[in-house]
């Protein structure tokens, strides 16, 4: 073996990267990715690193942000080739033609961009994990084998957990990059079932890193600019607001958070739901309003009054972060059947709500053991779980033992001091820049 080649196998990191580029297709909002890219980016800087955003849609600070709108699965070709990859098993030579040339036009833009920041490692977000964008992936990994640039791919759920992506005419592709054997990716997951199924199906190690929140800093009380949510969003001052802080996508669930307001039998009840409706086609919505409609419930779709900031339209009518509804919120509601963490459940706990939840896996396998309090149910609602959350809204004393106990659970498990302590593992882990064409290792 070569100097050289025993310096790429054998120098510790001890973290000598200072600038660091998150790259993702869109970092913008409150969807789980750019959540935690926002809490990796605040103990990284805590940490000493400086971080930079690489990204199709991004509402980071500008000078620190390259937008690259090839990066967005929602780019118009982009759109194309996902549509096509994804309906045939046998690609055309147009497909091809035009993956390769829009592989070729990002990999030249990611360049641009690593060498206007100066960057010494890469933080893959989502883009080394599922097909959204599979240039993006193609570009990054060909980047990789040329540059030898140290890289951490964050993986927040795989192709092969989602139904629509196993009939596809891209299968070189996705074992070429998502995700790509590469000596110098540290693998991250966010949970140990993934974890487990990454290695079962890549021979390749990871390290799990759960989401968190900051809880060694709890959140600020609401100010005068939330005075009005509740009215604003068509609550009255004795309603009962059930908060359930979610897309309106099959996965979550919604139609069990509306079988509970109904149980409940309680006109008080009012079921309130932030997120879009049109993420994942318009059939679902459609039977979540029918659903609710069938059972006389009443579901707030608040969309356009929740959004990833808070602002005053021009007419007056203001917009509220969800970090602004939180508070003024009775029950969080999130009967999800799946879920790759569970970013609700830990926000819920941060400002101290109680909770009634699906036990999906991840719950039961990652969250549940740390010993939270939670109104769960598995998989379909029973009297007795109605009868809790009766318990809980009527029992103040009780309710308020049961948030402050899973906050203290949440702190112990969750927390940022958590997460640095994990990227501390995995910065001074030994993995590094590779210097020669060897295909050792790096960490």
């Amino acid at each position: 073996m070569s100097q050289a080649e025993h310096i790429c196998c054998h120098t510790p990191w001890n973290i000598p990267f200072r600038r660091v580029g998150f790259i993702s297709t869109r970092i913008s909002g409150t969807d789980g990715v750019s959540l935690e890219i926002g809490k990796w980016t605040d103990v990284l800087e805590r940490m000493g690193l400086e971080c930079y955003f690489i990204a199709g849609q991004s509402d980071r600070p500008p000078q620190r942000t390259m937008i690259i709108p090839e990066l967005d699965f929602r780019h118009e070709v982009i759109q194309e080739i996902t549509t096509q990859a994804f309906q045939r098993q046998l690609r055309s030579r147009e497909l091809s033609a035009k993956i390769h040339e829009m592989t070729w036009l990002i990999k030249e833009r990611l360049y641009q961009a690593i060498d206007h920041f100066r960057l010494d490692l890469l933080i893959a977000e989502n883009v080394l994990t599922i097909p959204m964008n599979i240039p993006l992936g193609a570009a990054l990994v060909e980047l990789l084998i040329e540059s030898g640039m140290p890289c951490v791919a964050h993986h927040h759920d795989f192709h092969w957990e989602r139904e629509r992506f196993l009939f596809n005419a891209v299968e070189d592709y996705l074992h070429q990059a998502f995700p790509p054997p590469l000596a110098q990716i540290k693998h991250v997951v966010i949970n140990s079932v993934a974890a487990e199924e990454f290695c079962r199906r890549t021979g390749l190690s990871c390290h799990v890193v759960p989401n968190v929140m900051d809880f060694d800093n709890p959140p600020d009380p609401p100010d005068g600019f939330t005075q009005t949510l509740r009215e604003d969003l068509g609550l009255g001052p004795e309603d009962l607001f059930f908060l359930q802080p979610t897309r309106v996508v099959a996965r979550k669930g919604i139609e069990h958070s509306i079988e509970l307001v109904r149980r409940l039998n309680d006109p008080r009840v009012k079921l309130v739901i932030t997120h879009s409706e049109n993420d994942e086609g318009e059939a679902y919505p459609r039977r979540v309003r029918d659903y609710a409609r069938l059972l006389g419930v009443e579901v707030i779709f608040a969309s356009d009054r929740i959004g990833d900031r808070r602002r005053v339209h021009d007419d007056g009518r203001k917009q509220y972060s969800i970090w602004d509804v939180y508070p003024h919120a009775d029950l969080v509601t999130y009967p999800s059947t799946y879920e790759g963490f569970g970013n609700a459940f830990l926000e819920a706990v941060y400002y101290r709500k109680p909770i009634f939840c699906n036990r999906y896996t991840i719950y039961r396998t990652d969250i549940e053991p740390c010993g939270f309090e939670a109104i769960a149910m598995d998989g379909f609602l029973l009297d007795e779980v109605v009868q809790r959350v009766r318990h809980v809204l009527e029992d103040e004393q009780y309710r308020q033992r049961m948030v402050e106990h899973n906050y203290e659970v949440a702190r112990q498990h969750f927390s940022y001091t958590r997460l640095e302590q994990e990227l501390t593992v995995i910065l001074t882990g030994g993995i590094s820049r590779c210097q020669s064409t060897c295909r050792c290792m790096c960490f």
